[in-house]
């Protein structure tokens, strides 16, 4: 298959495993990544005789295996976020990168906050949540971007004045996106439970306290969110060590 002209979506491609006499044949999807060609999905289909057992109606007609990918709630996040324009909104603060740095600051970040919301976990274990749904149809990302460590590297380009502005622009754009009504603001406290080692003396922040997700094993960050009165649906928010008093009748307040 010719990579030149109009990159094709779906091809098939068959593979000689060692030592074995068959080749074996897989669908793959084709996506240009940063530019360049990359295989970004790839399923299983058989050897010859396999497929074409199945196509001649000969065999029994069921699948010998199947996979099971969750869908709806990443669609829904991931929604969100690209109707906000977080994604170039970081970039846009933070600059390009390398060609060879995997994913943009901004798709590093977009992913680690679609994982918070659905189904929290470390980024040493994000590959191994990615893959059990269906988020390579929403994302194209070359093979090994989702190593932990282009995650940390990713958030390590980020200084606290930049930090800052893409908060703010954030902030602005939920506001303008959703119809956010600012007449009125709420401040709600609360706290939230990460997976950094409690050997890490570089992220202070994480403090033991009373978790409300009742994950005690875990160390926290408290956030103070500011939030209309309706749709629940934060338009700022300022993070602090969970030691901090979350009472709005304290001083920090």
């Amino acid at each position: 298959m010719s990579w030149q002209g109009v990159l094709p979506r779906y091809g098939i491609f068959g593979r000689e495993e060692a030592g074995r006499q068959d080749t074996y044949y897989y669908l793959v999807e084709l996506a240009r990544v940063h530019g360049k060609p990359r295989i970004v999905s790839q399923r299983y289909l058989g050897s010859a005789e396999e497929i074409a057992e199945r196509l001649s109606g000969v065999g029994p007609g069921e699948p010998t295996r199947t996979q099971r990918r969750s869908f709806g709630d990443l669609a829904a996040v991931w929604t969100v976020l690209e109707r906000q324009g977080v994604v170039g909104i970081v970039d846009e603060v933070v600059g390009p990168r390398r060609a060879d740095a995997g994913a943009s600051v901004g798709t590093y970040l977009a992913l680690a906050a679609a994982n918070r919301v659905v189904a929290p976990c470390s980024k040493l274990g994000f590959a191994e949540w990615w893959a059990t749904t269906a988020g390579d149809r929403l994302v194209r990302l070359r093979s090994g971007s989702l190593d932990h460590r282009r995650f940390w590297n990713a958030m390590d380009a980020i200084d606290v004045e930049q930090l800052a502005e893409i908060e703010r622009k954030v902030s602005a754009a939920a506001v303008a996106t959703f119809g956010l009504d600012c007449r009125g603001l709420v401040l709600d406290m609360t706290n939230f439970a990460t997976y950094i080692d409690s050997a890490n003396e570089r992220a202070p922040i994480a403090q033991r306290g009373h978790a409300k997700q009742k994950r005690n094993d875990l160390r926290l960050v408290g956030l103070g969110l500011v939030v209309p009165p309706t749709g629940a649906s934060p338009s700022s928010a300022t993070p602090m060590p969970a030691t901090v008093p979350t009472s709005p009748s304290s001083p920090r307040w």
